[in-house]
């Protein structure tokens, strides 16, 4: 039988006003139960390491991490470095997830080649091959001798439980069967986005996936992963407190344009909507059917979700 694990809760930052009012909400985030806030890593939000390392700073016990960094951007030398440096300054409290990269318009901005799905999923395989070893390694060897003279240690991470036991928690986020295959055989926390591109639409277009849909995606990351023990997280895309859940779903139905029903979006994991009972009902619910125990809410939406943390923690 899986282990049924206990719930962890997190948000992510979608915008940054003054650096007051950012530790503010993540002091606020720490209060109302959150255990984690997480940074994406998209054009026009806040660069993900610095606002990290701020929010651990501000909190005593708030895990932060990366959801999830997109990893076409990434030098993985460099990102080595960003990784370890984090880890140290936030006292490993780091978790690092990775994408494939799903918005095209942001390669175009930056100068990035857009490649095939499948070409940018054997990309991100590669940087967390290189990546573990860059953890594994005591430091490059050209600076020995540097280091020995004026005892500086080797820039390494604090945790030494994810990348192969050299390095912080590993995310692998992602709807595609490529990508949860990666997940599988490398991450600790398989995260399963439930965003699937719209067909016929250009690249970034997403809707929400079904319940069929992703009782055959999570069945497949399952195969992938053996007999590893991997924490499941979900990234929930609503949180919507409603007294008529029905009435709530067919607006949701409404405002998505048709391409789900009411019905779909009543089942759908990662549309939480209703009273709070019923929202604790539900993430309860999807903890026993497919696993889900590590939660996260888009920013916005986490003054919605404190309620239902409060409920669970009970």
């Amino acid at each position: 039988m899986a282990l049924v694990r206990d719930f962890r809760f997190s948000y992510n930052v979608f915008g940054l006003g003054s650096r007051a009012e950012f530790l503010d909400v993540c002091r606020g985030g720490e209060r109302a139960g959150y255990d984690t806030v997480f940074a994406t890593d998209h054009l026009g939000n806040p660069a993900p390491f610095p606002a990290l390392v701020a929010a651990a700073a501000a909190t005593e016990r708030l895990r932060v991490g990366t959801l999830v960094l997109n990893a076409p951007f990434w030098n993985p030398s460099l990102l080595a470095r960003e990784i370890a440096t984090t880890d140290v300054l936030t006292d490993g409290r780091l978790e690092v997830g990775l994408g494939a990269g799903h918005m095209k318009w942001e390669f175009d901005e930056a100068g990035i080649a857009w490649e095939p799905f499948g070409a940018r999923v054997d990309g991100m395989r590669a940087l967390i091959e290189r990546l573990r070893a860059e953890f594994a390694a005591d430091g490059y060897p050209q600076q020995q001798p540097l280091r020995e003279q004026f005892g500086i240690p080797a820039l390494r991470p604090v945790q030494r439980t994810g990348f192969g036991g050299h390095g912080p928690p590993l995310i692998v986020g992602g709807t595609g069967e490529r990508v949860l295959r990666v997940a599988g055989e490398y991450a600790d926390i398989v995260g399963v986005a439930g965003a699937l591109q719209l067909k016929g639409s250009p690249p970034g277009t997403m809707r929400i996936a079904t319940e069929t849909e992703i009782d055959g995606r999570v069945r497949f990351a399952r195969e992938c992963a053996g007999d590893r023990d991997v924490e499941w997280h979900i990234l929930v895309q609503a949180v919507v407190p409603a007294d008529d859940r029905e009435a709530a779903a067919s607006g949701l139905a409404e405002r998505f344009g048709g391409v789900m029903s009411a019905a779909e979006i009543l089942a759908s994991p990662f549309v939480l909507l209703g009273t709070v009972a019923e929202m604790v009902d539900q993430v309860q619910r999807n903890r026993e059917r497919w696993g889900f125990s590590y939660y996260t809410v888009h920013g916005p939406f986490r003054e919605a979700f404190a309620p239902v943390i409060e409920r669970l923690r009970r």
